[in-house]
């Protein structure tokens, strides 16, 4: 197969292009063979894309609310309807939410997905099996991880988080914990690491989801990353309460993470429902400093987060979507060298074997855009697309 004369965002170039903007590619079986400039330089077929990783989802609480109900801008409030409505959940009612979600992803072009699991108890969720039967049925075209979500307050029963930290290395997850402005927040996080590292465990955390200038977990993770030199590697997803912090304050702990080498994630349709006002038009909207971050070498993902639950009661697995959501919030221009957040950088998070860079040997997981030019990328006629897998086209979406 030959594609011809499509744009390659420059980071997702995996080899020198030059001058040139316009790209030919020649797959052969499952690779990309050669990719040299294209003879036709004037003007542009489309937007070749490394197939897409999301990078924080929640595929086990997805497509619920219609039963919960959509929580408006109360996190707490949504989190009290799903504790509730987890106690109806089934392996049956599991898998058909689960499967239905990474039905849209694969469609969509998503090569790999990382979901948080509600994890409320020492006990593993009944979310577990599925999740881990699916990984299985899907290998080879869904790459599939896991996230233990559990409250960061139930580290203090040491028992407890013993036995998760167990169960989530069988089950070759990673270690999680919802973080958010909690009593005692060093000492218990520390618990976390430590269960990390006697285990081998990365950690992911939702972290400061909110817009109080007072909440200081990511500081704190940072902080201990460095002084334990923990080398499993860290996400923090979320992030909310750094955009509305001091600019001074905001400066200091991106240093921090920086030097951590924390991978931060930014989950825009969730946090721009649930963060900022409802009784009025909300002026501040929940969205951590993406660019600022950049300018200190983090470069951060967008991902997915929910999808019609209580937390969000509206979207898709569809990450181009999202994509063009957060462009718009936190004012990634120009567009195109962006679209890392949704490929490169989700993928070296995930650590996957492929980093998402396009160049002659890598796997020939790609999505052609009709895309011709930047400002095109967040319109429904440019997000048009054919998603090609192990050398062969997919589908072409509309």
């Amino acid at each position: 197969m030959k594609l011809e004369a499509l744009r390659i965002p420059a980071p997702l170039r995996g080899f020198a292009a030059g001058e040139a903007q316009l790209f030919d590619i020649a797959l052969a079986g499952d690779r990309v063979e050669s990719v040299v400039p294209s003879a036709q330089q004037a003007q542009a077929s489309g937007t070749l894309l490394s197939a897409l990783v999301d990078a924080h989802a929640h595929i086990d609480k997805n497509y619920t609310v219609q039963d919960v109900g959509a929580a408006q801008g109360n996190l707490f409030a949504a989190i009290e309807r799903m504790n509730r409505h987890r106690e109806s959940w089934t392996g049956e009612s599991l898998r058909l939410r689960m499967e239905r979600a990474l039905n849209d992803a694969w469609r969509s072009g998503t090569r790999a997905l990382r979901t948080h699991l509600d994890w409320v108890q020492a006990e593993p969720p009944a979310a577990l099996a599925v999740f881990e039967a699916l990984r299985e049925e899907w290998r080879g075209r869904v790459e599939l991880q896991f996230v233990s979500l559990t409250p960061l307050d139930l580290f203090a029963d040491m028992a407890a988080g013993e036995r998760i930290a167990r169960e989530v290395k069988r089950a070759g997850g990673t270690l999680g914990a919802f973080v958010y402005r909690n009593e005692g927040i060093v000492h218990k996080l520390g618990r976390v690491f430590d269960l990390a590292q006697q285990h081998g465990l990365g950690l992911d955390f939702h972290v400061d989801e909110g817009l109080d200038v007072e909440a200081s977990g990511l500081r704190s993770i940072a902080q201990l990353v460095r002084a334990r030199d923990f080398a499993q590697g860290v996400v923090c997803g979320h992030c909310c309460s750094l955009s509305v912090q001091d600019d001074a304050v905001a400066n200091e702990t991106l240093a921090l993470c920086a030097g951590a080498g924390l991978h931060l994630v930014a989950l825009p349709t969730t946090n721009l429902y649930l963060q900022g006002a409802w009784d009025r038009t909300p002026v501040q909207r929940g969205i951590t400093r993406i660019r600022e971050a950049a300018a200190r070498g983090l470069r951060a993902s967008l991902a997915t987060d929910n999808v019609q639950d209580a937390f969000y009661p509206y979207g898709s697995y569809d990450l181009l979507e999202t994509f063009g959501l957060g462009v718009q919030m936190a004012h990634l221009a120009p567009a195109s060298d962006w679209l890392d957040t949704v490929t490169v950088n989700p993928a070296k998070a995930l650590g996957l074997a492929w980093d998402g860079r396009i160049a002659p040997g890598c796997p020939a997981d790609l999505l052609v855009l009709s895309a011709t030019d930047e400002h095109e990328l967040i319109g429904p006629r440019g997000r048009q697309r054919t998603v090609i897998r192990a050398g062969r086209v997919l589908d072409t979406l509309n």
